[in-house]
Order: C-alpha cells, then structure tokens, then sequence
C-alpha cells in the first residue's frame, strides 16, 4: 500500500518530508536522466530564468552568493542554491539574501510532492529508475521555489562534481569554476585531471567560462573541454588583477581591474575574511559581468558590501575569540590557518574534526604548526567520522614535522567545545574551529556564547 503524504503547511514540514530521502542521496545512481525526467514532470522550473552555474571544491558557496549578492544589488530578483547549510534548511534556498516566503516554500514543496509520487508511478525498467535521491529533489525544491517565487535570474552552487551533478540539467548563460583539489575521490577520481574533467561537465557549448587560477594539469583539461564546446574561457589570472589587497578581522579590502569594467573598480570591501575571499570576490564579480553586461559597477561595490556566509572565518565569540570556518581541503585549511595566525597570532587552540574521505593528513600538515594546544571532535552526525583516527594522524604528523603540541580526542563535541574554551580563557589565546562545515554548525549550536 502507498505511503499516504503528509500535508505540508510550513517549510520545516517540506524539510521533514525531504529528509525521508536523505539515505538514498548516495545509494542512487549518479546520472542525469531521472533529474531530467522529475523537471519534466514538473513543467521544467529550471528554465524558469537565466542561470548562472558554479562548480569547484573550494569557494563555489562564496562564488555562487555573492554573484547572487551583485546581481540583488543590481535590481535582479536572484533565487540562489548553496549547500551546506549551517543553521537551518532555508540558507540552502533563498531569494538573495533573504528567504522566501513561507507560502513559496509550501506551495513549491506540494508541487514537489506531485513530481515525487508521478517519478514513482512510472513504468521503470529499475527501481533506481523511479527512486529519486535526497539532493535531485532538494535541487527540484529550489527551481521550483524559484519559479513560484518570481525569480528572474539563478545562481546555482554543484553539490557533487559537476557532469552528474542534479543542478547539471541547466543551460547557463555562464559556468564558473573555482580552484580544483582532491575531494570525494571515491567518486570523481584520485587525481585534479580526472576530478577536473567532473567539474568540466557543467561547460555548455557556446556558454562562457569565468575560471579560477588552477594547476597544470587542471588548467588544461578544462582548456581542452571548453575548445571542444566552443565555449569562450575567461582566466582569471590572465583577465582580471587584484590590487592593494588588505584582510583585518572586519572583512577584505582590495580593488578589482578587468576589461570587463571600464574603470577600475577601487576601494572594494567583503565582510568575508581572508586573501580567498578577495579571490572569490574577482570570480564573481567577472562572472556577473559577462552573463549580464549591462550590469552597473555600482552593483558590484553594494552587492559585495553586504553579502556574507556563516561558517567562512566568522568571529562567533569575542572573548575568548572564537572563529568557525568550514574549511575541509588541504589549500582551504592552509588558507584558514594562515589567515587566523595573521589576525590573531600563532600558538591558539584548534578544534578539529572531519568526515571520512577528507584529507586528514594534508590538513593536519598544514594547521598543526600554527597551535600549542589541538583537540580533536566528532564533526557532528550527518557525515560519518571517526575522530580517533583523525586523532592518531594528527599525532603522526606532528611527529614527523618534529613539533609537539598538546593533541587530545574528546568525541564529544559539547565536551570538546567547553574544553577548548576553558582553555582559551586560562591561557588568554584564540579558538578555531575548523575541518567541516558540519564541526562550524555544531560549534555554533552551543550556548557557549
């Protein structure tokens, strides 16, 4: 007998409803026609306005908000798609910066229901046929948000890869890229060319792409597959400069030259902190630009000025100080590291937890020179961890670079929070809590603060 539907009246009620499909997010196959079919049934909401289309696997949630940020302050009406979230589901889908109503998210969530129930009433020559995953519905969820929301633009983080990511089924006016490293490569492959060519998968024929500094080898894959579309290539370094370059604790400063902006555009600013945000700022603002060139630079300056993520180096504690950040790759974690050293000093407490598959060891590398005291926690529950492990490569790596700060596992992660405070408040040093957006989410759910 069919499971009866709930009735939903408020958007928790969808987000319950979605999280029935949460198991099923990595046990479906990776493939693109079953998206394709669930947008058909639903009248296509993913062509319900331009697209602007971001991959990578570092900064693509900064990219993809703040081009929705530049777009807002240019007078579009910008539905955005990020992930993760880290306070509650809404953050994921927004109207700019702000959320739906209430009424968008129930009444898209019944449409969404519809589609679900008809994907399952088809003849299927497979269950996997019509077994929809968590993340093809919950990008199902945006279009249709952003259709019934009235959105005239899209911007649209990838949540995996890009070829068979289920946000793949737009025509962009432009894809952007940022920075390529090792992640998930059980499923996008154990080096930057293979997972290169995965991100490559959202270049469209005909359709710019605004592209981040890369490595060799992933500069000429995605070369290679942008020649092959005949799409033009937009690379950051050889089309756009970033000048007079300054971070402190209140956001980063710099000014922003390209031939897509007839001046200069100076005296930038983005709440977000950290040299990669200046970076991330450029790719945006370039990639805005060129999908809707009559954009005014003006937009640029406000959209910019006003737009920030939790969980990206945000100060959630005065004193002692206490900074979140999401970061879980190598670069990003060396990146937080040395952003938080030049701001607050050498020598604080880490918190540090990460998902299974993560880079432990890179990570480690590149944060245990920078603290005296390193606790390692569970990143949460959404992801499967096991800090003891995580735990003995930290050991193992300090031992190898010949330096020995204290490292101690607390699995609980309240415990481990209280600990890392008491001890930041006896020794007067600064806390990071970093290695998952998940860990950030947690740190920032205790009533420490």
């Amino acid at each position: 007998m069919e499971q009866e539907e709930p009735l939903l009246s408020s958007s928790q009620d969808v987000f319950t409803w979605l999280g029935r499909f949460i198991g099923d997010q990595f046990t479906t196959s990776l493939r693109l026609d079953r998206m394709e079919t669930l947008a058909r049934l639903a009248g296509h909401p993913e062509r319900a306005a331009p697209v602007i289309h971001v991959a990578g696997s570092k900064g693509k949630g900064s990219v993809t908000g703040m081009a929705a940020g530049i777009l807002e302050a240019g007078g579009f009406r910008p539905g955005r798609y990020t992930s993760p979230h880290v306070i509650e589901y809404r953050e994921r889908i927004t109207c700019g910066d702000a959320f739906f109503d209430e009424s968008v998210y129930v009444e898209a969530g019944k449409e969404l229901q519809s589609a679900e129930k008809a994907l399952r009433r088809r003849p299927a020559l497979s269950p996997d046929d019509i077994s929809a995953g968590f993340f093809e519905l919950l990008t199902l969820f945006f279009f249709l948000c952003a259709r019934r929301g009235a959105c005239d633009a899209m911007c649209i983080e990838t949540g995996l890869g890009g070829r068979w990511d289920a946000t793949n089924i737009v025509d962009p006016l432009v894809s952007a890229i940022t920075l390529i490293e090792l992640e998930h490569t059980e499923f996008l492959g154990n080096t930057l060319g293979k997972i290169a060519r995965e991100k490559a998968g959202i270049i469209k024929p005909g359709r710019p792409l605004i592209l981040a500094e890369q490595t060799d080898e992933a500069l000429e894959v995605f070369r290679t597959v942008a020649a092959s579309q005949g799409a033009p290539l937009y690379y950051l370094p050889e089309f756009a400069e970033i000048r007079d370059l300054e971070v402190t604790p209140e956001g980063t400063y710099f000014c922003l030259s390209s031939p897509v902006f007839p001046q200069p555009l100076k005296d930038l600013k983005t709440p977000m902190i950290g040299s990669i945000q200046a970076k991330n700022a450029g790719l945006a603002a370039v990639t805005a630009k060129i999908a809707f060139p009559d954009l005014p630079d003006q937009a640029v300056t406000e959209g910019l000025g006003r737009f920030s993520l939790p969980a990206r180096f945000e100060r959630v504690l005065d004193f002692p100080v206490l900074i979140v950040d999401g970061a879980h790759t190598a670069c990003s974690a060396e990146a937080c590291g040395e952003t938080f050293s030049r701001l607050y000093g050498a020598g604080g407490v880490l918190l540090f937890g990460c998902a299974v598959g993560k880079d432990a060891r890179a990570m480690a590398q590149a944060l245990i020179p920078r603290f005296k005291h390193i606790i390692i926690t569970t990143p949460g529950t959404y992801k499967i961890s096991v800090p003891q492990g995580v735990y003995d490569v930290f050991r193992e790596t300090a031992g190898t670079l010949g330096i020995g700060p204290e490292i101690i596992c607390i699995p609980e992660t309240a415990a481990a929070v209280d600990r890392a405070v008491e001890l930041a408040v006896a020794k007067n040093l600064p806390i990071l809590g970093t290695g998952s957006f998940y860990l950030a989410a947690e740190i920032r759910s205790f009533k420490v603060f």
